[in-house]
Order: structure tokens, then C-alpha cells, then sequence
């Protein structure tokens, strides 16, 4: 009896035969239900009205920043990329957008599963999908028709790229991205780490190419550089869960809320010169991984906007939980995990104000309890490798794999 209860190939397929039917429906539910719905939040009208303006030759950046609806604030280059979706009527536009997103998720899914090592018939490929549209970050991706799909995309083909040594190609991906919103600005310190530095040229000089091309085009481009920059570089009080927009939101003093952004750089260092040091020769992807998550996630809590569906980004950290020496080990990195990804809703009408605190700042205490966990765990581990250093006789120098803690 108990040997067949012990995990076993069967067992996997029998999860898999669990997971598959609810993931499809999952998705179905997500993408052709909530997502066609939408929400009181449109992230995809100002962006088709742009591109609609652009086609015609109007000013695109006519925003009124005062109010809390959605904003245009892409630059130049990613209106010229958005113009296309300007030849369709609005509704189908936001369908095919959709459609799209989907279609995105589906390869994303797929190139995680392939880049640690699974192939397609695994049960990690169910439990991938399954995750992915279990999460409010997806969802709302997809209800409020966001870009964070391709984002993710091109960050994943911008890792199997750096890792498979394409360098010039690995910039293209991640470039495009940045043409359309710089959330993944960040990452550019990785191959300059790695000693790969071709991928900066790609990387940075696709949306030199791009603003050039559609500089001229745009009726009002400094406009972009003369209202929308100033507008990105404000910690804006609704709709964001980064340190200075939650402490905007909730009056806390400024000092207090530098010194928490300054507490999470140094934290963030820290994980990153440490992972340098002690990884990057002996496990390459769990190098590139981890330290995509920590600068993602450091620069989602520091910078002056940190909005919830960012945290998909994080997906390739959290995937790591499957390789031996991971930091996502341990159960305080999952409440993290559950805080900045989960779809669930706190609000009470019994304990409105407990419900109100925990929906309006379960983001940025899961993105903190995240950080915080991910920190905690390194520097347990250098002071393993520091007292171990310090136990071995003058002379020999173990291997990092063997100082290193695999839990």
C-alpha cells in the first residue's frame, strides 16, 4: 500500500491529468471571460487613442495627469510600435490584444518549462500554466489589457539568449520591450556582469533606432520629454505599490520612507554580489534568475511606480524553486510570493478598515517580505561560507559548490 502511494512516475501523470483540464479552463476563464469583460481600469484605450493620434498626425501626449485614469506614458518609439493596432476599430483591437497576451503566456509557459530542464508532457508544464492564470497578476494583465505579456516574453528570450551565448540576439528581445516601457532597465546590469557586453548594443541601440524613426513622425514627441518624463519621475498616490507611492498614499513621513528604499538597495547589493561571487561559475541559471528577481523586485519597491501586475516578471525567480541551492526554499518567501501575486480580495464589510489595509498594501508587504526573505537567506549562507572559510586550514580553498548550502 505504501508503495503505491510513494511518488512515482504515475503519480505525475495522474497530477498531470489533474492539472491540464483545469488550466484550460483556467485560461479560457481568464482571457475569454474576465479578460473581454474588463474592469473600471482600461489600460488599452489610452493606448489605442495614441496610436490612433499618431496614425492621424495629432499630439498623443495630451494627458490630463491630474485625474486617475489610466495614462498614456509611452515614449516615441513605442507608439510607433502600438500604431498598428490603429488600423483596426477599437473592440477588436482590444480583442486581438488580448488574443495576443494569451498567445504570449502560452510561449512563456513553454520557454520556462524548457529553460529549467522539463520538456512539454512534464507535470511541470500544467503546474506552470496553472500558476500562471491562478495569479491577480495575470489576470489583471489580461482584464486590463496591459503589455506585461510581451515584457515577460522578452525577458525570458533575453535569459535563454545570455545563456546560450547569442549575445547581439539576446539585446533584440529585451529591447523592444524597452522601446514600449523600461520596466526591465534593470536586467542591462546582468550581461554587463557576465562579461557579455555585445548584448548592450542590441539591447540599447534598437530604441535609439526607434525613437529616431518615430521622432519625426510624432506630432508633439517633445512633449513626451517636456510633461510625461516629469509626470514618470512622480510617486503618484493611487494605483502604486512601490515604498514611496504606498507611504504617499498612507502619509508617511519621507524620511522614513528614503530610509526604507535606501534599507532595500543595500539588501539588494548585498544578494547581488553575493550571487555573483558564489554562483555565477557554478550554476549559471540560477545566477542569471536569481538576480533578474532581485533587481526587478528591488526596483519595483524603490522607484517612484510599482504596480501589482509587475510582479509577473518575478516568475523566473520563483521557478527556481525547483533547483537544489534555490532561495525560494523556505516558507516566508512564499507568503511573499501569495501577498504580491494572489487574486483574492480582503476587503470586509465587517472589518472594513483591516480589509482595507491588508488589499491596499498586501503588494508592497509581498514584495518586502519577498526581498527581505531572498536577503536573509544569502547572508546565512556567506556566514556559513565565512565560518567554514575560517574552520579550514591555511592553504586549501574548497569549492564553492561544497561551502554552499543547498537549502
Amino acid at each position: 500500500m505504501l508503495d503505491r502511494l510513494s511518488p512515482t512516475m504515475d503519480t505525475q501523470r495522474i497530477v498531470s491529468l489533474i492539472l491540464w483540464p483545469i488550466s484550460i479552463v483556467l485560461i479560457v476563464q481568464r482571457s475569454v471571460f474576465l479578460g473581454v469583460n474588463g474592469d473600471r481600469t482600461d489600460d488599452f484605450t489610452p493606448v489605442y487613442k495614441a496610436a490612433l493620434a499618431f496614425l492621424r498626425h495629432q499630439p498623443v501626449y495630451t494627458e490630463n495627469y491630474n485625474t486617475v485614469d489610466p495614462h498614456y506614458l509611452y515614449p516615441p518609439s513605442g507608439t510607433l510600435l502600438m500604431a498598428p493596432l490603429g488600423y483596426i476599430d477599437p473592440e477588436r483591437a482590444r480583442w486581438l490584444f488580448i488574443f495576443v497576451s494569451v498567445i504570449a503566456l502560452l510561449i512563456c509557459a513553454y520557454l520556462l518549462t524548457r529553460m529549467f530542464g522539463y520538456g512539454v508532457r512534464s507535470v511541470v508544464m500544467p503546474l506552470v500554466l496553472f500558476f500562471f492564470f491562478s495569479t491577480e497578476t495575470v489576470a489583471h494583465t489580461l482584464i486590463f489589457t496591459n503589455f506585461n505579456s510581451f515584457v515577460l516574453l522578452g525577458e525570458l528570450l533575453f535569459m535563454m539568449l545570455l545563456l546560450a551565448r547569442r549575445d547581439l540576439w539576446a539585446g533584440v528581445p529585451i529591447a523592444l520591450t524597452l522601446a514600449v516601457k523600461p520596466v526591465l532597465a534593470p536586467l542591462l546590469l546582468l550581461p554587463l556582469l557576465n562579461r557579455q557586453w555585445r548584448a548592450l548594443v542590441t539591447a540599447i541601440g534598437i530604441p535609439v533606432v526607434l525613437t529616431a524613426l518615430a521622432w519625426p513622425l510624432s506630432a508633439d514627441p517633445m512633449s513626451f520629454v517636456r510633461r510625461t518624463v516629469p509626470y514618470l519621475g512622480l510617486a503618484r498616490d493611487y494605483y502604486n505599490s512601490s515604498i514611496a507611492g504606498n507611504g504617499s498614499y498612507l502619509g508617511v513621513q519621507p524620511w522614513l520612507l528614503y530610509l526604507m528604499r535606501i534599507a532595500f538597495v543595500l539588501m539588494a547589493v548585498f544578494c547581488l554580489w553575493f550571487l555573483y561571487r558564489y554562483y555565477r561559475r557554478t550554476n549559471e541559471l540560477l545566477w542569471l534568475t536569481t538576480s533578474a528577481g532581485v533587481l526587478l523586485c528591488t526596483s519595483f519597491l524603490v522607484s517612484s511606480l510599482g504596480q501589482g501586475y509587475y510582479s509577473m516578471l518575478l516568475f523566473p525567480m520563483v521557478m527556481t524553486v525547483l533547483m537544489p541551492g534555490s532561495v525560494m526554499r523556505n516558507w516566508p518567501v512564499w507568503l511573499g510570493v501569495y501577498l504580491c501575486m494572489n487574486f483574492d480580495s480582503f476587503s470586509s464589510k465587517r472589518w472594513a478598515a483591516l480589509g482595507r489595509v491588508l488589499e491596499y498594501n498586501k503588494v508592497t508587504w509581498g514584495w518586502s517580505v519577498l526581498m527581505f526573505s531572498v536577503f536573509c537567506v544569502l547572508l546565512f549562507r556567506y556566514l556559513d561560507v565565512r565560518n567554514e572559510h575560517a574552520r579550514t586550514p591555511v592553504g586549501t580553498s574548497p569549492e564553492p559548490e561544497r561551502r554552499l548550502p543547498t537549502s
